[in-house]
């Protein structure tokens, strides 16, 4: 390891240290009281001060003069244990799923544009191992539970989205304009569900329904996924009610 990378990771390490101390402290603290408990100088606990400032993570107050976090860990921490509840209460949906129809079940999120699955089920041949597994980020705009979690943007977010993604093709089948995605999300509403009909790869298909919280926001998605030659088009109607009723239940839930 290089010594910039040792002095990185100290860095780091001693930013955290800053964080950890303001956690811990029931008051806002003073710039020689943090400096002395993380064991820098005050100039260098400053400077790292100042960096959390500017990314919102601390704050100071002109009065006293005294630093304290702000309330972005809070959305964060609140972030992340919702994804945790959220698949404590999906998960025996997608076994069930899966169950019932022998094929494989996931859920996801939208991560940075991106759909995240946060939980797989796999089917009876270890297709979705290939295709998906958690930690996976797939393109929202030809991904089954991508197009459901897209219902949540509104025109204006769709541009920023074209903008900063692109609509990269990856089959024969893959919407690649804005106009076609627009006119796909409107059939996913019309029918309560979205698929993924050879968009992503070639001898897949899948059906999304989207989860919704209290306020009515979509905050997950969930899907069933398998070989073309058993999820057909009347397969998948077949399946679809069923699918919808788990992402109700779910809601509902939520």
């Amino acid at each position: 390891m290089s010594n910039l990378e040792t002095k990185g990771n100290q860095s780091v390490g001693k930013a955290l240290k800053i964080i950890e101390i303001l956690a811990q402290s029931a008051d806002p603290m003073r710039l020689m009281d943090i400096a002395m408990l993380v064991e820098m100088p005050p100039s260098t606990a400053l400077r790292m001060i100042a960096t959390l400032i500017d990314y919102g993570y601390i704050a100071q107050s002109k009065d006293s003069q005294k630093y304290f976090l702000t309330m972005k860990f809070a959305q964060i921490g609140s972030s992340v244990a919702s994804k945790f509840s959220i698949r404590d209460i999906v998960h025996p949906y997608l076994a069930e799923l899966s169950r019932s129809f022998g094929e494989a079940s996931c859920m996801a999120i939208d991560d940075g544009m991106a759909a995240l699955y946060v939980d797989v089920v796999d089917g009876p041949d270890g297709m979705l191992k290939i295709m998906q597994h958690i930690g996976k980020r797939s393109p929202l705009h030809c991904s089954g539970v991508g197009k459901c979690l897209l219902l949540n943007y509104n025109e204006a977010m769709i541009d920023d989205f074209i903008d900063k993604m692109g609509l990269p093709i990856f089959t024969a089948n893959t919407i690649s304009s804005k106009s076609a995605l627009l006119e796909e999300l409107e059939k996913v509403r019309l029918k309560g569900y979205a698929l993924d009909n050879e968009e992503c790869e070639i001898g897949a298909r899948c059906i999304a329904c989207a989860v919704k919280n209290h306020a009515g926001e979509i905050i997950a998605a969930i899907s069933i996924s398998g070989p073309v030659n058993r999820m057909t088009m009347e397969y998948v109607e077949k399946i679809s009610m069923p699918l919808k009723d788990a992402a109700a239940g779910i809601s509902k839930l939520m």
